[in-house]
């Protein structure tokens, strides 16, 4: 019990004005304790939330299968940080109340190689919450990864944004409370190509799959199939599984060329796909059969060649020509050219809009604490993107946004050396996703 702190205040006059703060205020004269309407604390809340600095920590693959994608993501939230911290214009039509900071506390990002592996990811995070006092996590690449991070975030009590993933699990069967998806996914990349490819290609195709074995390409695989098949008859001839690292294709492209398909259609991701690319060009594969690339790759196209991607339909995030269509588009084309020298891929986008939506959530509730960070995401409420307005459901924590169906240029119809794609179409989200509780989310409890 104590009557009097410096300053001469009492304590019904520290509760007065730790009552009166959002967040986790400082009380004058106290550096070591914070205040936020009597909550208890929570994760690293509030200790996380004191100073004049906050933390958060990216676990991203800098090297490994995954390292280019990894790093583009890793681009994408340093730009967000330095947009949130220094009001950039683009940030604030993303998130208004942001101004040259986030509650009038700087946003420091912190970043470890994750490899792709879940266990290197959450021994991160482990060190992050130790040492820095996070108070959110990001970073994935990998859907394993994510869903690894899924719940130690649930464990930890600290909110997790995932990277790029593209499980139907990370918001189906291992969604969570503390768990956030802002890019598309299997289901949503399935619902939103395979009407193109069957207008484009018609009924009763055969289709042999390169499959990554983890619940990315499971996932991704088994909602393509299930649309081609239920809605055009067309069938999966063989599946090659392959393990993540894969340098030599050769036995499962043999399986391929001997199985009769008319179709590759490629799940592989990051290096995994580009190796498997080349080798089903080098084995004669391509273009005898058409190549279909169901969850686009950021960096494939420069990495193969348009040689290899002309043609291909492709869905994905976003691509760097919808500046033309989108003003919030070009806004962070053009900031994320002057900084990083080349045009954004949807890893850097889909990093920088999940931090804006943050930052959003966290600046509308006026706290860091994370029930009511999360309370505000389950609002629901229509709030911009870089493609128009989207809005997080409050049942899975996915954002509902729009699926990118795009088709690989010619050469010779490049406008510059990154002008790789045509967008054909941009499929509105609603229509192309499944139910809340149709792929088992059940996400457990605030605290």
């Amino acid at each position: 019990m104590f009557h009097d702190l410096k300053g001469g205040l009492s304590r019904r006059r520290v509760m007065q004005l730790g009552a009166s703060v959002a967040g986790a205020a400082l009380i004058p004269g106290m550096p070591n304790l914070a205040w936020a309407a009597g909550e208890p604390p929570i994760g690293t809340w509030p200790a996380g939330s004191q100073g004049d600095t906050v933390s958060v920590g990216a676990a991203v693959p800098l090297t490994g299968s995954y390292a280019a994608q990894g790093a583009d993501e890793l681009k994408g939230w340093e730009l967000a940080v330095e947009h949130i911290n220094t009001g950039h214009e683009l940030m604030k039509k993303l998130a208004p109340k942001v101004d040259k900071g986030l509650l009038g506390k700087k946003v420091k990002l912190l970043s470890a190689d994750s490899g792709a592996k879940p266990n290197n990811a959450v021994q991160s995070q482990q060190t992050f919450i130790n040492d820095n006092k996070i108070i959110m996590m990001t970073g994935s690449t990998s859907s394993a990864v994510a869903v690894a991070l899924n719940k130690f975030a649930q464990r930890e009590k600290i909110l997790y944004l995932a990277g790029i993933s593209g499980s139907n699990d990370t918001t189906g069967k291992d969604c969570v409370r503390y768990g956030f998806r802002q890019n598309f996914f299997g289901q949503t990349a399935a619902a939103a190509i395979g009407p193109v490819l069957l207008k484009q290609f018609g009924k009763g195709k055969k289709a042999a799959f390169m499959t990554p074995d983890y619940t990315y390409g499971h996932t991704v695989t088994k909602s393509v199939n299930d649309y081609l098949t239920a809605n055009g008859g067309w069938k999966m001839v063989t599946n090659q599984v392959s393990p993540l690292g894969t340098q030599d294709y050769s036995q499962y492209l043999t399986n391929i060329a001997n199985s009769g398909a008319d179709f590759l259609i490629n799940v592989n991701w990051g290096r995994d796909a580009v190796l498997s690319t080349q080798q089903a060009k080098q084995f004669g594969l391509l273009p005898k059969m058409t190549l279909v690339i169901p969850y686009q790759i950021p960096f494939l196209a420069k990495e193969v060649g348009a040689e290899i991607t002309e043609g291909v339909f492709a869905a994905t995030d976003f691509w760097w020509t919808q500046e033309d269509q989108y003003p919030l588009a070009k806004l962070f084309v053009d900031a994320f050219k002057k900084k990083y020298g080349y045009r954004p891929e949807w890893g850097a986008e889909n990093a920088y809009v999940s931090f804006a939506h943050w930052a959003r959530m966290v600046s509308e509730a006026g706290t860091f604490y994370p029930p009511a960070v999360i309370k505000q995401y389950e609002k629901g409420e229509t709030i911009p993107s870089l493609l128009g307005d989207v809005h997080y459901r409050p049942e899975d924590h996915q954002c509902i946004r729009p699926v990118v169906i795009v088709r690989g240029k010619a050469k010779k119809a490049m406008k510059n050396d990154e002008d790789f794609w045509e967008v054909l179409e941009v499929v509105p989200g609603a229509g192309v996703m499944q139910k809340p509780d149709e792929f088992g989310c059940k996400l457990g409890d605030y605290t």
